[in-house]
């Protein structure tokens, strides 16, 4: 097997070509992922600029509403646009009925604990497959989400009693707490139908 590398605006893509593969297809699983990767970026920095602000104006129990409120709309409207469906899973989720993983979900996020477990950067980690489902061929893309120092007034495991009870009431459910900076909280998840 030949291994090529290409670099691309956001960063290190690696491509093993097979004998036989058009470089079609290896165009377009090069495009998927750069696209994926600039949707994560723009949904990223939407919400950070949301969260941003309500801390500046009402400090964490704040944010908790635009996390709430706003990041499903940020999700939605990227999707609309895009043609692709975008949500962030994790396998202790925060909002269970939105962002619970479903089978093939479950699968990578134990892929990424163990790859971070093993050393691996977890800003730097990604999956990508095309997968043939009940819904067709489709092709999916997740990228770990750490968990940074700011996160830790909401994730943490030290909540404030403030913000625990206003996490309470937003998410009766919730079982996004107790983790550590650099702790591996979650993923961002891309499907494009093909």
């Amino acid at each position: 097997m030949m291994r090529v590398s290409f670099l691309i605006a956001t960063g290190f893509l690696s491509v093993s070509v097979l004998p036989g593969v058009a470089m079609a297809q290896q165009n377009a699983a090069m495009m998927d992922a750069y696209l994926a990767k600039r949707l994560i970026q723009d949904f990223t920095q939407e919400l950070q600029g949301e969260l941003k602000g309500a801390m500046k104006d009402g400090g964490p129990v704040a944010a908790v509403a635009i996390c709430k409120d706003k990041a499903p709309g940020i999700a939605d409207s990227l999707s609309q646009q895009s043609g692709w469906d975008i949500g962030r899973t994790s396998l202790k989720p925060r909002n269970v009925e939105r962002n619970s993983p479903d089978l093939w979900e479950q699968r990578v996020l134990r892929q990424f604990e163990d790859r971070a477990r093993a050393g691996e950067n977890p800003n730097a980690i990604t999956y990508a497959e095309v997968v043939d489902d009940k819904d067709g061929k489709s092709y999916r893309f997740m990228k770990a989400i750490p968990t940074a120092e700011v996160c830790l007034a909401c994730h943490g495991k030290e909540i404030s009693p403030e913000i625990a009870a206003a996490l309470d009431a937003a998410y009766p459910q919730d079982q996004a707490r107790g983790y550590q900076e650099g702790d591996l909280r979650g993923a961002f998840s891309l499907k494009k139908p093909l």
